[in-house]
């Protein structure tokens, strides 16, 4: 049955949902488990476990953010040309497995090791699920939003089962059994994957088949090869942060100039105009991701630090707060966003794709103030409310659902399907920037903080908040007064 499974029997599902999608979601899902579980506990167990003081963690935080980030363009590509998405898959997540093992056998010797091994493994695994996603749809299903924000609930869920329960085995148990969890689920997501691949017909599979099996397998193998080979640079990047930067610097000129020739090769005005669009969108997500990229960086150590246990009448690790409250809200709020859109395009007033994305910035700069804010709730001690922390990411996750879900969708409707990979890549390239301002910024606001006191740190840190606040609030202003232009570039496209 599934041999002879066409694009067009997948695509011509009956219901609101295909049912690969459900498939995807389980496997994304236990991808982000281990994915969030380990960039929650980053600075954490660099400043406890490695001894790294404040500023120099943020920065390597924001460097192997940057990293795996970076790394899902390039791997992007190299599905998109050569492997097809089902293979990039297995070889990324089998990477991840081995990553985690590594750290799990000797966490404080063989971390960036580790590491290097992750960023590989995530750069093949990531933006393949999310592409497949869009595929299981025909160009103008209206469904596939609806698909989107599913796909975007599950990866929340990995998220917030990893996010909490990750740290807390570091915490509390051993390291060790921390990072040996990250690799247990990866497997069961593999699994789940190789169970139940047959489902998706010719979705995924390789770009090369017109080539002789020969042919293909050698292209393949040195896709394999060279990029394990990249393993000990990558290590040697990660390890010394001034690297990362050249690296990056160097990676987002080319990636520019290769979006620039692409748009130009179009030849046709309505193409490139949608294009551009298309980059606008990207480059404000990069900006939206430096700011609320803090949440793996400077909050996490804000956590650490200056935040007491109790929250509502719970008393709870603050750590694992700040791990999970944000993928916890996105599970309870996205449903009623997405009801909250429905009902005002009933009434034919719900805000278009340009507002929305201004109305996240705004989102995101109040709950940024309200981090601030936590500066009047602290004892004499520097030791501030847990409440008030856990609001400002329910705030925080408003903004974001303004924006992510319909982030990629946007950037599939404006791309021709030819360069999908490649505007998918820009679209993931924005955060490996984002990521690296968002640790540079940590270490900025970590940087000020001049004396030694949990006070001092609280100062430091909340008048960093303050500052992205304002950004924040600048940007969505700006977008919101620049719609009817990008309404122009964007043409049809809604």
């Amino acid at each position: 049955m599934s041999d002879n499974l066409t694009i067009e029997k997948i695509q011509n599902f009956e219901g609101k949902y295909p049912k690969q999608l459900w498939y995807l979601f389980l496997v994304e899902m236990w991808e982000r488990f281990c994915f969030y579980g380990m960039r929650g506990v980053l600075t954490y167990f660099m400043v406890d476990q490695l001894l790294l003081k404040d500023e120099a963690a943020n920065l390597q935080y924001g460097a192997i953010q940057a990293f795996v980030y970076a790394f899902t363009f390039i791997g992007g590509i190299f599905a998109d040309k050569i492997l097809g998405f089902k293979k990039s898959l297995l070889f990324g997540g089998i990477v991840m497995i081995l990553g985690n093992l590594l750290i799990a056998f000797s966490p404080a010797t063989l971390f960036y090791y580790g590491i290097a091994f992750s960023i590989i493994g995530t750069g093949f695994f990531k933006p393949n699920i999310s592409s497949m996603v869009g595929e299981l749809y025909h160009e103008n299903d209206n469904r596939r939003d609806a698909g989107y924000g599913m796909f975007y609930a599950g990866i929340n869920v990995g998220g917030l089962l990893g996010g909490a329960l990750c740290i807390y085995l570091g915490k509390y148990y051993s390291w060790q059994w921390c990072f040996l969890s990250a690799a247990i689920v990866m497997l069961l997501g593999l699994i789940t994957f190789l169970l139940t691949k047959k489902q998706l017909g010719p979705i995924g599979n390789s770009p090369l088949l017109h080539l002789t099996s020969n042919k293909r397998k050698i292209r393949e193998i040195l896709v394999y090869i060279g990029s394990l080979l990249s393993i000990p640079l990558i290590f040697l990047m990660v390890k010394n942060t001034d690297y990362t930067d050249y690296f990056m610097y160097s990676i987002g000129v080319l990636a520019v100039l290769y979006f620039v020739f692409e748009t130009v090769n179009l030849k046709n005005s309505a193409l490139q105009k949608k294009l551009i669009a298309a980059f606008l969108f990207i480059f404000f997500y990069f900006l939206f991701n430096a700011i609320y990229e803090q949440s793996g960086g400077s909050l996490s150590l804000f956590a650490k630090d200056n935040l007491n246990d109790s929250l509502l009448f719970f008393h709870i690790d603050p750590n694992v707060v700040n791990n999970s409250s944000n993928t916890f809200f996105v599970i309870v709020l996205s449903p009623l966003i997405g009801l909250l859109w429905l009902w005002l395009g009933k009434r034919k007033i719900e805000p278009n794709t340009i507002v929305k994305f201004g109305i996240g910035f705004l989102f995101l700069g109040a709950s940024f103030y309200i981090f601030y804010l936590t500066r009047f709730f602290a004892n004499v001690k520097g030791v501030a409310s847990l409440n008030v922390f856990t609001f400002a990411y329910l705030v925080t996750t408003v903004g974001e659902l303004c924006l992510g879900p319909i982030g990629m969708s946007i950037i599939t409707k404006l791309s021709p399907k030819r360069l999908f990979g490649m505007m998918m890549g820009l679209w993931f390239l924005a955060s490996a920037f984002g990521q690296l301002a968002a640790g540079k910024l940590g270490a900025a606001m970590s940087n000020s903080d001049t004396g030694n006191t949990l006070v001092s740190k609280l100062q430091s840190y909340t008048e960093g908040y303050y500052q992205l606040a304002i950004y924040s609030i600048i940007a969505g202003v700006f977008l919101i007064v620049i719609t009817p232009l990008i309404k122009k570039l964007m043409q049809e496209v809604k």
